[in-house]
């Protein structure tokens, strides 16, 4: 018993602290951050204060509208936290993988399975839905490489439905702070075994890859590959 109340007390000054950073860089992207949350706990402190004294119950009232302030200050309070969160990652290299990273359980994630010299990147996640190609950066560049990497998963995976997604602000495009809602709400078609199954083959698959041997240093001009294979002796 004593173990389990000094690892309590141990987790709750990491959590304060991380509540009291949360709240800087918060405010930093959102100046109002402070009176909309003392705005939010007063007015429903407030309310249920006042109809405690109109039926005679300021006490109980009273007490059950401090937990519902703080209940609704915490809701606000988060809403606006994720809404600067997106706006200061939105644009930045790599802010599609880290939405990806936090989707939530069920759900596998590779960041960047394809790139072009632009850097413009497709990531992609793998869950009941399927496959999903998430692409970043300039959308007219984004088209033949997001194709590309569309075409082999289809390839390999002819029984997996393969969605793609770009992120952007544009017309037929997907904003940041959207992309989690988006792919929670692609229908579920596979089961726990057969993502599994995917992902084990995805793996093996990027395992094959890495594996292959490569030869050391430029290739010699005029050398050809070999048409057959090794012959046998």
């Amino acid at each position: 018993m004593a173990r389990k109340e000094t690892a309590a007390d141990a987790a709750n000054p990491g959590r304060l602290k991380q509540i009291a950073l949360t709240y800087k860089m918060t405010r930093r992207a959102d100046k109002m951050i402070g009176l909309v949350l003392s705005a939010v706990g007063i007015v429903t402190f407030g309310v249920f204060l006042a109809i405690g004294f109109l039926i005679g119950h300021p006490i109980y009232l009273g007490i059950l509208g401090v937990l519902l302030a703080f209940l609704a200050t915490a809701i606000v309070f988060g809403r606006r936290a994720e809404r600067a969160a997106f706006g200061q990652m939105e644009g930045q290299p790599g802010a599609a993988a880290a939405v990806l990273d936090n989707i939530g359980r069920g759900w596998t994630t590779t960041p960047a399975v394809a790139m072009n010299r632009s850097q413009d990147v497709v990531h992609r996640a793998v869950g009941k839905a399927g496959i999903v190609l998430v692409a970043e950066g300039n959308p007219n560049r984004l088209k033949s490489l997001l194709a590309a990497e569309k075409k082999k998963m289809n390839r390999i995976f002819a029984d997996v439905p393969v969605h793609d997604v770009i992120v952007g602000n544009g017309e037929g495009e997907v904003p940041l702070k959207k992309l989690r809602t988006t792919l929670l709400k692609f229908p579920r078609v596979l089961t726990g075994p057969q993502v599994t199954t995917t992902n084990d083959r995805l793996r093996a698959m990027g395992d094959l890859m890495s594996n292959m041997p490569l030869p050391k240093g430029p290739m010699p001009k005029g050398m050809r590959m070999p048409r057959g294979g090794p012959k046998m002796r």
